[in-house]
């Protein structure tokens, strides 16, 4: 297992048919840090954001390092129209 962080590129559209594939990407990095580069989005749904959040509980869980990278803005609004604050998702983990 290596120090630097792993990354996760989400794709533009977090939609229904992406939540698996997305799953699978954290389960194969389970433990490891992780970036989840967030820049390229452009829809965010509920069923993405419940692995995301599965995954954040699981690296707290395992006191390992996941933290999102470059959110865009349309990712940032749609997470909070889905009733979640942009400095508490991912336990408060943002870098600039």
């Amino acid at each position: 297992m290596t120090d630097a962080p792993r990354v996760i590129e989400l794709p533009e559209n977090l939609d229904m048919p992406v939540a698996s594939p997305l799953a699978e990407a954290f389960g194969k990095l389970a433990g490891e840090p992780v970036e989840i580069d967030a820049s390229r989005v452009n829809r965010l749904g509920a069923s993405c954001l419940q692995v995301m959040l599965a995954a954040a509980r699981s690296w707290k869980a395992a006191s390992a390092a996941l933290t999102l990278k470059n959110p865009s803005p349309r990712f940032l609004e749609d997470l909070g129209l889905l009733g979640l604050e942009p400095d508490t998702f991912l336990n408060g983990v943002i870098a600039p």
